[in-house]
């Protein structure tokens, strides 16, 4: 049980039995504002399907906690089922779990020792413009603002540490067409891809440690494209690139660095874009609001996917990831949330809200 005596995996899975699917958080978005905005110490704005609820106490600092409302697609697990002191069902890691805890927190905590912006948002799973955590800093930048933030995704009570930041880059190689029964009339694209693609073979991650938090960096090829005919020497082949870059370094630094390294087979007609980025976001661990859950003696990792907490960062927020669930489970059809990562998370934010400092 909570500090406060609720059954936090009983109030998961009311939320679990909620559908929310991104594009469809409306129903669960009205029950949320509905709790909040009887709540007589928090202020309640909604934008869309987004419900922020502020404390307003004249502390010197504000603490932002933020979670998605939507999940992906149902996929047989639209229905909480609790068995023992695990909950199984949608979203229960990822991430109605830490919703729980935000939401149990915001009715619970009338005083805490920071002022407090709970911010409930719709869209995380699907494309970047729909994040409505995104619509917010660019319509409602007054409802997010903050000195830090945690974002609640699934990190099983660990906290992990910033975000690596990603690129999708497409290098475009070409060739000249020619009948395959006399190959040397012409020039054959997609061979031209072979160093390429042993260079990403055989790429040697980077593994900076920043803050005690060691990333590590990726390069993988994740598309390839080519070939006209069955008996046509294709004149064009397309490889798609995805780098995971740590937060010592931009998302500026690391392309070039990737277009450094295939420089050597890069020829004049050849294409190379960048079609998508989202920047890293840094450790943050000694930030004012955050370190006192690292002194508590909350486990502390590197955050080697993307998250929102980029998005904090890029306005000047230090942030980042805590909530209850394993992130492995995440959109698998078996996702569970079990009773003890939830209340672990809860007793770590709570004491983070109420300890005096």
């Amino acid at each position: 049980m909570s500090e406060a005596g609720i059954d936090l995996l009983a109030a998961t899975a009311e939320l679990v039995d909620i559908a929310s699917p991104s594009h469809g958080e409306g129903p669960l978005a009205d029950l949320v504002e509905g709790w909040l905005r009887e709540v007589p110490w928090l202020a309640v704005d909604r934008v869309g399907d987004n419900v922020v609820a502020r404390t307003q106490l004249g502390r010197s600092q504000r603490l932002v906690l933020a979670g998605h409302l939507d999940t992906v697609p149902a996929d047989g697990n639209d229905v909480a089922r609790i068995e023992g002191h695990t909950l199984w069902g949608l979203g229960s890691a990822d991430m109605k779990g830490g919703l729980a805890v935000f939401l149990e927190l915001a009715r619970t905590v009338d005083a805490p020792v920071c002022d407090v912006t709970y911010v409930f948002y719709a869209a995380e799973e699907v494309a970047a413009e729909h994040n409505g955590l995104r619509h917010l800093f660019r319509d409602r930048p007054d409802l997010v603002r903050g000195d830090a933030a945690i974002l609640g995704e699934p990190t099983d009570g660990w906290i992990e540490a910033g975000c690596q930041g990603t690129a999708r880059i497409r290098v475009v190689l070409a060739g000249a067409r020619a009948h395959t029964a006399r190959p040397w009339k012409g020039r054959n694209a997609i061979h031209r891809l072979a160093p390429i693609l042993d260079a990403l073979a055989s790429y040697e991650a980077r593994e900076p440690t920043i803050d005690g938090c060691t990333y590590r960096e990726a390069m993988q090829a994740v598309f390839v494209e080519g070939g006209v005919a069955g008996n046509v020497v294709p004149d064009e082949a397309v490889v798609t690139v995805n780098l995971r870059i740590a937060p010592d370094r931009t998302v500026d630094e690391a392309v070039d660095a990737f277009r450094e390294m295939i420089g050597p087979w890069i020829e004049d007609g050849d294409g190379f874009e960048l079609v998508d980025r989202a920047p890293p976001a840094p450790p943050s661990l000694t930030h004012p609001l955050l370190a006192p859950l690292v002194e508590a003696g909350t486990p502390v990792r590197a955050k080697l996917g993307w998250t929102d907490v980029a998005r904090f960062a890029e306005h000047g927020i230090p942030a980042i990831n805590l909530g209850p669930g394993d992130s492995l489970v995440a959109h698998m059809r078996d996702e569970h949330v079990t009773r003890d990562s939830l209340e672990r998370v809860h007793a770590a934010l709570h004491a983070l809200l109420t300890t005096p400092r």
